[in-house]
């Protein structure tokens, strides 16, 4: 899918992407400020309406019952209709102030601004293969930058795609939803706005795990069933009879039944109801996402296949979802102090307790189903902003082809106008690039674009290049290897550490041949934490072991005398280099990859620069 549009075209492509965000904000403003006058007009409506009603329905009862009754009945159904589309004026006025939020922040997201969405800090992992230095978690990372989730389910499978390098078949799976959800701007952000109104909990979701795998609370209780249909019977009987021809007094007698019974069963309710007290808000908002995909209808095979999970023969996954919402919410009836009523005369606990059971049992197996295929949605919903956002982006060619081959590529999270592309071709069967150059010529930043790039096409997202193909790739990476206070361990052996984990690696997948993985490996100064004549060796060391097991990588390093072993493994390494121009003791970076090893300094300059005197 080569990108062929021209410089100026791309940069219309993107003025006019900032300009729809912008103007979809402030229609959203406008129609939202609209609504609620609109909503605030119809309050005063809505209280004169009652009073009036109130009023109206007092003289017709004096004047002949049947008649009050009739118009009690009415008055009731319609006021109720009323407040229901008064409260709808106000969800929708809800509705568009998040959209404005939404499009405000994706057009400070076109000026590399991601500081509105939540970054994945807790998802990061110091001994992941590359989560760390390719900036995959964090401020200003390639999460952060993608992160549209609005559930708590849909930020952890993001963080999982990103982690996770995914097969041929799945990446052009995601490859094709994603061309799809991409141009669906209108659907996206509706569906963010609909997850946006409640912050769900992995604590109370996690509750709601484990009260769907405990048995159910009725099972092998025909009595206490019997007793839901007796004691509201029991009740009614006692109170006519204690009113009528028994002392009033009596009425103690015939709640001694239901007390018993609540207070047997007092324990195991409140286990339960914990378990599901909180969910309400977290279920009704997984009910609206999911109706939401629910009526759209897809034509990429894992939109589709995901759409299909909420069907299941006759249930509706977002009508049973509320239907199980509504429960719970009526079993939360018990924290009102009126509800002790409602228990002796009905045993109101019991009958909800029996609706969850009666849900339980039809639904349990698929909510999880369900579950997962809204985390799937919710992730992909994300990697689809990306790459609408990034018009001049092509999605990766993953073959069986030994070889990485990148025109243009460059770091997706440098700003589109300072950003320097460059080439690349490396094979994948036993090759090093060696890469030298002075301080801030751009090597670092250069591993990490290669790196981030292969995990973006891994992904199943768009990469930042005019071109890019590869066969399956693991990336593994050592570049910001620290001490660990806690295990009493020294910067140098926690990089002797990684770096073994890097050799297990590439000799466990030497074998493979696409479309199995093979194993990309990125290195930034190995073995700094020694000294020169020590790093020297132990580095030619390890890239010779490295080729012998048919890694393939980038090096970065100031050792300018391991260039020397191009000469002889010529098939295998090769020199590359950061060149910086120095005029009238300025530095000039034009951050281009170039044949060959590095023949500038800059130290020098740079420490005199800081006062150190030389």
């Amino acid at each position: 899918m080569q990108n062929t549009l021209e410089d100026s075209a791309i940069d219309k492509a993107y003025e006019d992407l900032k300009k729809r965000y912008a103007a979809k904000a402030s229609d959203s403003l406008t129609t939202a400020e609209r609504l609620s006058e609109k909503y605030n007009r119809f309050s005063l409506v809505r209280l004169l309406s009652f009073l009036g009603g109130v009023v109206l329905i007092a003289v017709l009862w004096v004047q002949w019952w049947p008649l009050g009754a009739v118009s009690t009945i009415v008055f009731l159904l319609l006021f109720y209709r009323f407040v229901l589309w008064h409260q709808s004026i106000k969800r929708e006025e809800e509705l568009n102030r998040r959209l404005h939020e939404i499009n405000l922040a994706e057009g400070k997201a076109m000026n590399y601004d991601f500081s509105t969405f939540s970054d994945g800090e807790e998802y990061a992992q110091a001994e992941h293969p590359y989560a760390i230095d390719l900036d995959i978690f964090g401020r200003h990372s390639i999460y952060q930058a993608c992160n549209r989730t609005v559930s708590v389910l849909g930020g952890r499978q993001l963080a999982h795609l990103m982690t996770q390098p995914a097969s041929i078949e799945k990446i052009k799976a995601r490859q094709e939803a994603l061309c799809e959800l991409a141009p669906e701007v209108d659907w996206r952000q509706d569906f963010q706005a609909l997850g946006m109104g409640t912050t769900d909990d992995e604590v109370h979701f996690n509750l709601l795990k484990k009260w769907l795998s405990d048995p159910l609370f009725f099972e092998g209780k025909k009595g206490l069933k019997a007793m839901l249909v007796f004691v509201p019977i029991w009740m009614t009987v006692g109170t006519v009879i204690s009113f009528t021809i028994l002392p009033l007094e009596a009425i103690i007698f015939f709640l001694l039944l239901p007390a018993v019974i609540l207070r047997n069963t007092l324990k195991k309710v409140n286990d339960l109801h914990n378990r599901t007290a909180k969910a309400v808000d977290i279920l009704e908002k997984y009910a609206d996402l999911i109706s939401h995909v629910e009526k759209k209808e897809w034509q990429a095979p894992l939109l589709k296949e995901i759409r299909s999970h909420f069907s299941h023969k006759e249930v509706i996954a977002s009508k049973s979802i509320k239907r199980l919402a509504y429960i719970i919410n009526q079993l939360n009836v018990r924290y009102n102090p009126f509800a002790i009523l409602l228990n002796l005369y009905a045993l109101w606990d019991l009958q909800w307790m029996r609706q969850l059971d009666r849900w339980k049992k039809s639904n349990a197996t698929l909510l999880l189903t369900w579950f997962e295929a809204l985390q799937q949605i919710d992730a992909l919903n994300s990697l689809a902003v990306l790459h609408a956002n990034n018009p001049d982006w092509t999605f990766a060619q993953i073959g069986l082809e030994e070889k990485i081959q990148a025109i243009e590529i460059g770091h997706p999270l440098i700003h589109r106008r300072i950003r320097v592309p460059n080439d690349i071709e490396l094979p994948t069967d036993g090759h090093i690039k060696l890469v030298t150059g002075s301080n801030m010529g751009g090597k670092t930043t250069f591993l990490r674009t290669l790196g981030l790039n292969v995990v973006m096409a891994m992904t199943g997202l768009p990469v930042c290049a005019r071109k890019f193909s590869l066969p399956p790739m693991w990336v593994y990476t050592s570049m910001r290897t620290q001490d660990s206070l806690h295990e009493s361990t020294s910067s140098f052996f926690a990089e002797l550490k990684r770096l073994k984990t890097i050799i297990e690696a590439v000799e466990s997948q030497k074998d493979t041949q696409p479309p199995q993985p093979k194993i990309l490996f990125l290195l930034d100064e190995i073995l700094k934490g020694t000294n020169s004549a020590d790093r020297h060796k132990g580095s030619k060391a390890l890239l010779l072991q490295l080729i012998q097991s048919k890694g393939s990588g980038l090096v970065a390093t100031h050792d300018l005398e391991l260039g020397h072993l191009e000469s002889q493994y010529p098939a295998a390494i090769e020199n590359w280099c950061f060149e910086v121009d120095i005029e009238e003791g300025k530095l000039s970076f034009d951050y281009k990859l170039k044949r060959g090893v590095s023949k500038s300094f800059n130290a020098t300059i740079l420490m005199k620069e800081m006062g150190i005197k030389m």
